[in-house]
């Protein structure tokens, strides 16, 4: 099937007699016969279900959907994209641990990784996706278990250069792990590129209607971590803590990763997502692709729009051309990238803030990446907590504004931010 149609029809068959949508299991728990047949689940042994904290039938569904559309072997949904990129590091980084990232990422992601996760033992060093080959060489330690970095980034909107940082990571016997929520499996599949896992925030175009928070992880299935059985114990030894299974042995490349972050993560840590909110997210994933090639189209008239007006100091969209990463765009994304923009009010922060008041259609929000037209202030909220200093190695200007062009008409966006940039002076 096309990437169009597994939108539709990936991850559930019903069969005769069945629920055509996929049902709802609103349950914590599973019958079973004899304590034999549960025994052989904790064991791992057989497939099927014995606690929602750990896995749910609705779930699975709809991580099979997922994994289907970026072509990968398994998948895991979570509470959130937070916990999806917590949970996708954390499987195979521990205390004493090293993993590179960009430094262009999600400030939420980025206080992650440099703050919570370094109290945790998790060693980080932050590179700019546009460093040298030197300088990404250098960057690599004995004990680096991971290479990050986000398709497009949020809210920056540098492309990462995923083979160039896939290449790099596989010399040194590392997976390379990408957040692929911006420009989502529609307009580009990260693991043809040559990465190992991809995490999402749900929440976002997947979702598309501001209603369900979520998360996932996959796994490409091509990582072969016996190759380097050193580096990965988690997963290439004995796991006392599941009756000694040794997952890459058990599980293979294919189911290995999913496996333990589901069996050891999911267990302890237990951020499942609901399966009510599952549901919600298949039907968000049923128009995927339709809304995608219309937020991309409103995008770019959007920003063609900004960048021939004399209120704009700069537009920054990675389908414009003569954007920065214009040309790795094409490479990895050539039917579009994604509805964000970001740009600059003439005037700083000021100038940004009264335009922002007088914006009619597109609302104040912290959200971004759904069907409504969003805007916001980075610095002043979700990227408060880093300097100026820390903002700009991000590419995250102090003025910018982040713009979420959504799929209404977009006469009526352009009408709305033109009446708005009328106020500044």
């Amino acid at each position: 099937m096309r990437t169009e149609t597994k939108c539709i029809e990936a991850g559930y068959t019903p069969k005769n007699g069945e629920s055509r949508m996929i049902p709802i299991v609103q349950s914590t728990t599973f019958k079973y016969d004899t304590s034999e047949d549960m025994g052989k689940l904790f064991d791992l042994e057989a497939s099927g279900y014995f606690y929602t904290r750990l896995q749910n039938p609705t779930n699975d569904y709809v991580a099979a959907k997922i994994a289907a559309l970026e072509g990968g072997s398994a998948a895991m949904l979570t509470s959130s994209g937070q916990a999806a990129n917590f949970f996708a590091v954390f499987n195979i980084a521990s205390a004493g641990d090293h993993v590179i990232a960009s430094s262009s990422i999600y400030g939420g992601t980025f206080n992650l990784f440099n703050v919570t996760m370094r109290k945790m033992g998790v060693d980080f060093t932050f590179v700019s996706p546009d460093c040298s080959d030197e300088e990404l060489e250098a960057a690599f330690k004995p004990n680096t278990k991971a290479v990050f970095g986000e398709t497009i980034a949020n809210p920056a909107l540098t492309v990462f250069d995923i083979e160039r940082f896939a290449n790099k990571a596989h010399e040194h016997g590392v997976p390379l792990i990408i957040d692929n929520t911006f420009a989502t499996p529609i307009n580009c599949r990260p693991f043809e590129w040559g990465c190992d896992i991809v995490t999402h925030s749900t929440t976002k175009y997947m979702d598309g209607h501001d209603a369900t928070v979520g998360g996932v992880i996959v796994d490409s299935g091509k990582f072969d971590w016996m190759a380097h059985a050193d580096k990965f114990p988690g997963l290439c030894t004995p796991d006392e803590s599941y009756h000694g299974i040794t997952y890459a042995e058990r599980f293979g490349k294919e189911g290995a990763f999913i496996t333990k972050a589901t069996a050891q993560l999911m267990r302890d840590l237990g951020s499942i997502q609901a399966p009510m909110n599952a549901y919600f997210l298949n039907l968000g994933l049923e128009s995927l692709a339709v809304r995608m090639e219309r937020h991309c189209a409103n995008a770019l008239a959007v920003a063609k729009f900004l960048q021939a007006s004399d209120k704009v100091e700069y537009v920054t969209y990675p389908g414009l051309e003569g954007d920065k990463y214009y040309d790795l765009a094409q490479k990895y994304m050539p039917n579009g990238t994604c509805g964000v923009i970001s740009f600059g009010v003439k005037g700083g922060r000021a100038a940004a803030e009264e335009f922002m008041k007088h914006l009619n259609l597109a609302i104040i929000a912290t959200h971004v990446a759904d069907a409504h037209t969003c805007v916001l202030h980075p610095a002043s909220s979700t990227h408060r907590q880093l300097t100026d200093e820390e903002l700009i190695a991000g590419g995250v200007k102090p003025d910018m504004v982040r713009l979420s062009v959504g799929i209404e008409n977009v006469d009526d966006i352009i009408e709305d931010l033109e009446q708005a940039l009328s106020f500044v002076k």
